[in-house]
């Protein structure tokens, strides 16, 4: 019961963080959050078609929407929360991502 509620107040103080911080995307939650520069990202990236001028930008790798509900599945964001300002890969990859933090 009491990692239900810590959950739950976990999830409600990233949300008020990121409703605040979140201007420029949707709040993510994502596995690993990387430079485009980083062998993982810039492999993606390249196999996608995607050039990022700033290869120092982040990019969210795994990523899933956390919503007011919860995440994707309906639980709290364990990994990294970030607003990213280019969502439209799916889960592969988000781009020009900023951590969120409580």
């Amino acid at each position: 019961m009491f990692a239900k509620a810590f959950s739950a107040a976990a999830l409600f103080s990233i949300l008020a963080v990121a409703t605040a911080q979140c201007t420029t995307g949707a709040l993510q939650c994502c596995d690993t959050v990387e430079p485009a520069s980083s062998p993982a990202a810039a492999g993606i990236l390249k196999s996608i078609g995607v050039v990022v001028q700033d290869v120092n930008a982040l990019v969210g790798l795994t990523c899933s929407p956390i919503t007011a509900v919860g995440v994707g599945s309906g639980s709290a964001c364990t990994a990294n929360p970030v607003c990213c300002t280019d969502n439209s890969w799916g889960s592969l990859i988000s781009i020009g991502c900023v951590p969120v933090t409580a």
